[in-house]
């Protein structure tokens, strides 16, 4: 066998997947170096104990207790589910990068650096659902990118793989569920994007998503119903009693406690205010352990009916609570240790107690506002839109506008304002932004 030096113009493009591949390696091998093995947050911890008692419930994913139940022999502990989140966190970046790298385009080099922005690195050391859902959707992108123009051997089972990564995403996180078809739509057609086929696709590939989503949780792993969206409709009549300066919730009030519902009581952040945080845990405490109605059709019938006599005060509480979620200084970088309050987390790395100090000086700034991401990914669909029919355009529209769809579910269902809830605009930003200006060549 005769072997062939590599031709002067395919030598840079190996360089440049060389240099990809070091960078990622490095990338992946200082996540680990810095959070090893990993921050529990309070979600976590009650998953990780439902693992224990062989408990699904659907207040958290239920596919999140399964998964991590499954992996964790291979670490015990928070261990497995960070290995998890690092690996496909990496993975997520390192896919579009080498895409571009492989055909010689220099811009492959940023997705690895900017992996590594506080606003989107700072998370991987956590156990969040939202991170390993952003992680598996981008994966998902990639492998569409990467076989868009493959022959048919290659390129279907790809997607097949890349179609259930999708469908994990929403499994972990279940408003995905409106966002995630127009992910799908790019999967299954990624050498362009058609606006009428995505469109007619949407409703279907929504009411299929959410018909698996019933088979998953309740019919294959059993899971309890825990009234989650009922957590909603609390937080939706306590903001429409106090626009609405009249109460909504089908329980009557001390005057004191009427007073302090319709005035102090509500702030459009959480519905915790509700639940557990004090002076107005007696909502919540009323509610459920008196009168025992949450849970039972007493909460939806009192938030239809709040809805239908006061729209405007729903729109005014939802509005308030988005404004908050876009713009607000909201949570971020987890940093306590739950298991020995109230230290904090990995205390004697110093690496990490610099991160630390960037993560706080940046916060203030628009690099932590949720809006600031939507607008990135907003303006990434722009310009994708006019390269539609690019594998470049594709590749933007389907991950940016899987992600302004995605923040923007958080108008009517959301209960926190979070800044990890819009992580996958974070990441599908950083990314798409970067593939939307490359120039669009052959694959070869």
């Amino acid at each position: 066998m005769i072997f062939m030096p590599a031709s002067p113009d395919r030598a840079p493009r190996y360089l440049l997947a060389g240099i990809v591949g070091v960078l990622i390696v490095a990338g992946y091998a200082s996540t680990l170096w810095l959070y090893y093995p990993g921050a529990k947050t309070w979600d976590a911890k009650y998953v990780y104990q439902d693992i224990a008692k062989g408990f699904y419930g659907d207040w958290q994913s239920p596919v999140m207790t399964w998964l991590w139940g499954l992996i964790d022999p291979i670490a015990p502990g928070s261990a497995s589910m960070f290995l998890l989140i690092a690996t496909t966190y990496w993975l997520g970046f390192a896919l579009p990068s080498l895409a571009l790298a492989v055909r010689g385009d220099r811009w492959a080099l940023l997705p690895p650096f900017l992996a590594l922005m506080p606003p989107a690195f700072v998370f991987v050391g956590t156990i969040w659902r939202d991170v390993l859902s952003s992680s598996c959707w981008l994966i998902a992108a990639g492998i569409a990118f990467i076989v868009a123009e493959r022959p048919s051997p290659i390129r279907i089972p790809a997607q097949l793989l890349a179609l259930a990564l999708v469908v994990l995403g929403v499994l972990l996180r279940l408003n995905a569920l409106l966002a995630a078809p127009i992910l799908a739509a790019y999967v299954i057609w990624p050498d362009r994007f058609a606006w009428r086929r995505t469109v007619l696709a949407y409703v279907p590939a929504g009411i299929t998503l959410f018909l698996g989503v019933q088979v998953v949780y309740y019919g294959v792993l059993g899971a309890t119903r825990q009234n989650a969206l009922q957590s909603i409709m609390i937080f939706d009549l306590g903001g429409i009693s106090h626009f609405a300066r009249e109460n909504q919730y089908p329980v009557e009030w001390s005057e004191v406690e009427n007073r302090q519902l319709l005035d102090s009581c509500y702030q459009p952040t959480e519905w915790d205010i509700y639940w557990r945080l004090e002076p107005c845990e007696f909502v919540m405490h009323r509610i459920e352990r008196e009168k025992g109605l949450f849970g039972t059709s007493a909460i939806p019938k009192a938030w239809l009916l709040a809805m239908a006599r006061h729209p405007i005060a729903y729109l005014e509480h939802r509005s308030a609570f988005m404004w908050n979620f876009l713009a607000g200084s909201n949570p971020t970088m987890w940093v306590a240790d739950i298991e020995h309050p109230p230290e904090r987390i990995f205390q004697d790395r110093p690496a990490f107690t610099a991160l630390v100090s960037l993560h706080d000086a940046l916060k203030p700034t628009p690099l932590f506002r949720a809006g600031s991401w939507l607008v990135l990914c907003l303006a990434v669909c722009w310009f994708g839109w006019r390269r539609a029919d690019t594998r470049e355009g594709a590749f933007a529209l389907g991950t940016c506008g899987s992600a302004v769809i995605y923040v923007l579910s958080y108008y009517p269902v959301g209960v926190a304002s979070d800044f990890r809830y819009a992580y996958w605009a974070v990441v599908a930003g950083l990314v798409g932004a970067v593939v939307a200006a490359a120039p669009s060549r052959s694959a070869g």
